[in-house]
């Protein structure tokens, strides 16, 4: 697999499924898991996206552990059953984006790029996630190509036509790939995923667990064209969303502004990383993370005007981002070849 050949497709471009999976662990969720439960159903619906009964979004690969599982999942999903479909494994968590593969396409096929995963810089390392990325390829007929270099796909951002995101703190500040300096890396990506120019943002949120993954401060809206956050009044995160702004119009990109969420607090009162950045591109459907904050309205409006071509549905993010992510970080859309 070459990047002359290959590369991985921007996100809105046509899905033949999405994979993402039923949270079970409740060590991973310390405010309980009926919440995020509900609201990843939720994305789910909208994904599938019925119109008088008939799925006319893109087809739901839920992962699940066993009867139980699905058969409480069947319960939330009521008639958007019938654009999902259930798959048996075992894993830890539901962060598809980060422990499945990173599909790529070219030559009139489909094929995936597969990377080491440690566990997010080795900070939740839990059983069947590193086997997933096999699994997922399997039940989706491609092969591809394994990378021996650690990388989630949250840590990414494409436009398809050449240009990749990503963060130095994610990437060359942390345990992920210790020898390998920035040039090793870009190498990498070029050849991993098919891109000519990687742009380099300096950090992430506040508390992010991920450690500064782009998914959450700058996604592409179009080719060269990018959507990143302008801080709230009191904004926790001013410094790092002013850097991220300044940055991507020095690096020459058309730069669309979407409101943060300021301040957004667990009930435990910390600081969230919260992000209505971490939006999925589906075929019909662009789902946004919410937090019942005032700047929520404001924000699903926004991105709604950078999509005219799909519905926009708001869904409550603030359960998920508990367990570490919010809706782009439990997906991975698998491209129509």
């Amino acid at each position: 697999m070459s990047p002359s050949s290959f590369r991985m497709p921007a996100e809105w471009t046509p899905h033949e499924a999405v994979w993402t999976a039923w949270p079970h662990d409740p060590e991973q969720w310390a405010e309980g898991l009926e919440a995020p439960r509900r609201a990843l159903m939720d994305m789910v619906a909208a994904i599938v996206d019925l119109e008088g009964g008939t799925p006319r979004g893109e087809r739901v690969e839920l992962l699940v552990r066993h009867e139980r599982d699905e058969a409480e999942a069947l319960q939330l999903l009521g008639h958007a059953f019938s654009g999902v479909r259930f798959r048996r494994a075992s894993y830890g968590d539901i962060w598809l984006r980060d422990t499945g593969p990173i599909f790529v396409a070219g030559a009139g096929r489909l094929s995936a790029a597969r990377f080491r995963f440690d566990g997010w810089g080795g900070k939740y390392v839990m059983p069947g996630d590193r086997e997933l990325a096999d699994h997922v390829m399997t039940w989706a007929g491609v092969s591809g190509a394994a990378f021996d270099f650690v990388l989630e796909g949250g840590a990414v951002e494409v436009d398809g036509a050449g240009a990749l995101l990503t963060t130095k703190q994610c990437l060359l500040g942390g345990a992920r790939n210790p020898g390998l300096d920035q040039a090793a890396l870009e190498a990498r990506l070029r050849w991993s995923l098919g891109v000519e120019r990687v742009v380099w943002l300096d950090r992430g949120l506040a508390n992010d667990h991920t450690d500064g993954h782009i998914d959450t401060l700058a996604r592409f809206v179009a080719p060269g064209v990018v959507a990143c956050m302008e801080a709230a009044p009191g904004d926790p995160n001013r410094d790092a969303l002013d850097g991220i702004l300044a940055d991507l119009r020095a690096a020459g990109f058309e730069v669309q502004v979407v409101p943060s969420p300021g301040t957004v607090l667990d009930a435990a009162g910390n600081l969230m990383p919260a992000s209505y950045m971490n939006f999925y591109i589906a075929n019909t459907t662009v789902v946004v993370p919410t937090y019942g904050v005032p700047a929520d309205d404001g924000a699903v409006a926004a991105i709604a005007k950078l999509f005219p071509g799909r519905r926009t549905v708001a869904v409550d993010g603030k359960p998920v981002l508990v367990g570490g992510g919010a809706f782009h970080c439990s997906t991975q859309q698998q491209p129509r070849v």
